[in-house]
């Protein structure tokens, strides 16, 4: 499909959720209001959800540590059927389902913590277990799903079947706008006909929940929208079983749509919904990949440990030498950060009192940036251990530590549920709503005079109230926050840079205008500073909760101390690079690169990639290949 750039813009800006009808604590945060009061003290989640999590974590990990090998999956690239089945017979299919379907009804915290566990038994089971219920079938139909849908499939998906989603395309990532694959009305059914890629458990799934554009006719208002789809109809070949350089034992493929008839009543919410629907299942379902961060920089943070107590070099534990000790702080303070902010997105998620799309957004944005520098400075500390599989440290008889897999398998992490690159502009998006719902016609260069004055009427009233807000705050009051002892220091801080990000975005916004969308570095770099200023509340609060109701209250505020500290580092760097870096200048040299002034650089090497297209064939069509769709029994 041929799709204009302001196309793909109201595409995806018509998915957005457009209301704020809940207070959001990071939203605020970009406002430069530091809201402490929306996540302190700590939500605390009910003692009936934390026993159930507690018993069901209990077996989980019994289960883990006697049935799953993660070195077998590996080398096989494959789960065994009796682990899958194992897990079936566990209820692990149905962890986030209610238990009036036969689910175990955990909460968002318990959730996480169990994928964490199961992730760290292997990255590849614990792919399984969230692709199919925090994007898969069981979340949008909790979500917008009709009671008879709910009765139909929600049992299914918490004891026996394994669910997908099915976004991607060949031609398609991030820009839903040229989304190919249709769905054509016809009597009581749907018609879907095109190719979706990158389908995790898409090889195994029995259910499938299928994004594909309705074209607009009399009685259909068509755009994008979502059907649950049985993964064994008629019609549909999955055509491949793809391999990565990580997570090997996922079941992620392409599949291919002939004429697959989809009754009308598997219709999820409305035509036209299905972007809609997508983000918003992801606004909790983007916490799994942190959780399972989080489990990777507790691993990373043991073995550092354990490996710099019997390494010896220059006579003294190379924990004991400054540049292995600095890495090994950092992954001490970032996991205690990475955990904070996930627990408690988690529980706000839990108890719904707030709108955390943001938050679930930085936490994702967060977890997965740390999560890969703590995997790197493992195998950095681990050296030539640290590259070495492990089953060759294994077969000559050392520790088989498989650090090189956790870089590899933790790489993905930057790509899934959006990259890194895309996350920065939904972020950011989200940021400056507040700006853009007062001033977006003012700086939108097809908006009529008329409705410019309009605009600038409404954001002279807006900026009148509240630019006189950002210059002063508690963060300039030496007592402010004292109950959090030695924190208050990071806590002021926070409230002053928040009003010094707002006044920084006001800036850009009056500089660069409508421009603004096109600045996606600087857009980037306001992101990661809000991302700091996020995690340093949040790893406050939790220190200072612990320091009240754990035994670990101290060592808790000392790593919080310690993040905090590392954080503001990391947030002056990227002011000072707001305003002084190499953008323009990157700009040029890119124009130079596209142009062929550099070619000659690329000389004296050999390209060792295969011949074939950049971009596979996705025209519609019977398929030609043999179906690798193996469901599990």
């Amino acid at each position: 499909m041929t799709v204009t750039e302001r196309e793909a813009r109201e595409v995806a800006e018509a998915a957005r959720e457009q209301d704020w009808r809940k207070p959001s604590f990071a939203k605020e945060l970009f406002l430069g209001r530091f809201r402490l009061d929306l996540i302190h003290p700590h939500p605390a989640p009910d003692p009936e959800s934390v026993q159930r999590g507690e018993d069901f974590l209990t077996k989980l990990r019994t289960f883990c540590e006697t049935s799953i090998d993660g070195a077998l999956i590996e080398r096989e690239s494959q789960i065994p059927d009796d682990v899958i089945n194992g897990l079936k017979g566990l209820g692990a299919l149905g962890m986030k389902v209610g238990t009036e379907y036969g689910g175990l009804g955990l909460s968002q915290v318990y959730y996480n913590k169990a994928l964490a566990l199961a992730s760290s038994a292997s990255p590849a089971v614990g792919a399984l277990l969230s692709a199919h219920q925090s994007i898969g079938v069981p979340q949008p139909l909790k979500l917008f799903g009709t009671q008879e849908q709910k009765d139909a499939f929600l049992p299914r998906c918490a004891t026996t079947d394994i669910s997908a989603f099915l976004l991607t395309e060949p031609d398609v990532g991030s820009d839903p706008a040229r989304l190919a694959t249709t769905a054509v009305p016809d009597g009581d059914h749907y018609v879907l006909d095109g190719v979706k890629l990158w389908t995790t458990n898409g090889v195994v799934a029995d259910l499938l929940v299928v994004m594909a554009r309705v074209p607009k006719s009399d009685g259909h208002p068509g755009g994008i929208s979502a059907f649950v789809v049985e993964g064994d109809a008629e019609g549909i070949t999955v055509e491949n079983r793809n391999a990565f350089m990580g997570l090997r034992g996922i079941e992620n493929g392409v599949t291919r749509f002939h004429r697959v008839r989809v009754p009308k009543a598997h219709l999820i919410g409305k035509e036209g919904a299905g972007l809609k629907i997508a983000l918003t299942t992801l606004n909790t379902g983007r916490l799994s990949l942190p959780a399972t961060c989080v489990g990777a920089g507790k691993w990373c943070l043991k073995i550092a440990r354990e490996w710099s107590e019997a390494r010896v070099q220059w006579g003294k534990p190379v924990a004991k030498h400054e540049a292995v000790g600095g890495k090994m702080a950092f992954m001490a303070a970032t996991t205690f950060a990475l955990e904070a902010v996930v627990d408690l997105s988690s529980q706000m998620a839990d108890e719904d009192r707030n709108d955390i799309r943001i938050e679930a957004a930085l936490a994702k944005l967060f977890g997965s940036e740390m999560a890969w520098q703590m995997a790197d400075d493992l195998v950095q500390i681990r050296g030539g251990r640290g590259y070495e599989t492990a089953a060759s440290l294994a077969a000559r008889g050392e520790k088989g530590i498989p650090a090189e897999q956790l870089l590899r398998d933790m790489r993905i992490n930057r790509i899934f549920e959006g990259s890194t690159e895309i996350m920065h502009l939904l972020i950011a998006r989200e940021a400056v709503d507040a700006h853009l719902s007062v001033a977006g016609e003012l700086i939108d260069p097809e908006a009529t005079f008329a409705d410019k004055r309009k605009a600038a009427l409404a954001a002279g009233g807006f900026y009148a109230r509240w630019l006189p807000k950002l210059v002063a705050g508690a963060g300039q009051l030496p007592n402010a926050y004292a109950e959090f002892d030695n924190l208050a220091p990071h806590l002021r801080y926070v409230e002053r840079t928040a009003r010094k990000l707002a006044r920084s975005t006001f800036y850009a916004m009056s500089r660069w205008q409508g421009r603004m969308e096109t600045k996606q570095n600087f857009l980037a770099r306001i992101v990661d500073i809000g991302a700091e200023l996020f995690a340093m509340s949040a790893t406050c609060v939790r220190a200072e909760q612990m320091r009240r109701d754990d035994d670990n209250g101290k060592a808790a505020h000392q790593l919080a101390d310690a993040f905090c500290r590392q954080s503001r580092v990391r947030v002056e760097e990227l002011f000072s690079r707001l305003w002084h870096n190499t953008d323009d200048l990157d700009r040029t040299v890119v124009k130079g690169i596209m142009n062929g002034s550099y070619a000659w650089l690329e000389e004296g090497v050999l390209d060792a990639s295969t011949d074939g297209a950049w971009i596979a064939d996705q025209t519609p069509g019977p398929s030609t290949k043999e179906n690798a769709h193996r469901p599990i029994r």
